[in-house]
């Protein structure tokens, strides 16, 4: 599949997304927790996240989720976190992680509770390019990045070709439910 294939399934995916207006992480997810009757809460890792480990982390229990995410980083890359993590929850990804190992390392009273733990090292598979396109999409809508326009995608292309940049990855289908 090519990229703009993965961004139109992906809009599909955000169309009923309440992005807010004036937008915020923080109203982003009170709203979807509402549309979904389920908790979902932001907690600040307490300490900066360092070149190999996750940014951010969605992790779900059987009553509620949770986006950790990276709170020594800048506003716009915290709120750039807090929504990718957002995608992988609106596109019902999976672990593919140990989860069991990671188990161990959270303070849950129980682990077995846990129905899903997504941290984010890697992007390059492809639940990662569907979440960073959700997060794209979204904060298009809110206008915190600027939609790519016909002369952006031309040129982009063209610069692929002469090899100044790599081509854009192939998605994946997003399972949406």
């Amino acid at each position: 599949m090519h990229w703009r294939n993965l961004r139109r399934r992906c809009q599909k995916v955000i169309g009923s997304i309440p992005v807010p207006d004036p937008f915020s992480a923080q109203a982003l997810c009170a709203r979807l927790a509402e549309e979904r009757g389920r908790p979902l809460r932001l907690l600040a890792l307490p300490t900066p996240t360092v070149p190999g480990t996750p940014s951010g982390l969605l992790l779900s229990v059987e009553s509620e989720d949770f986006i950790l995410y990276d709170a020594q980083t800048s506003p716009l890359h915290q709120e750039h976190i807090i929504v990718h993590e957002i995608g992988h929850l609106v596109c019902n990804h999976r672990s593919v992680a140990d989860d069991i190992e990671l188990r161990r390392h959270l303070d849950i009273a129980d682990p077995g509770s846990v129905r899903r733990v997504l941290p984010r090292i890697a992007y390059g598979d492809e639940q990662e390019q569907e979440a960073e396109m959700i997060a794209t999409l979204i904060l298009e809508a809110a206008g915190r990045v600027p939609a790519p326009t016909l002369l952006s995608g031309m040129l982009g292309g063209l610069e692929s070709a002469m090899g100044l940049r790599p081509a854009r990855p192939t998605g994946a289908s997003c399972s949406h439910g």
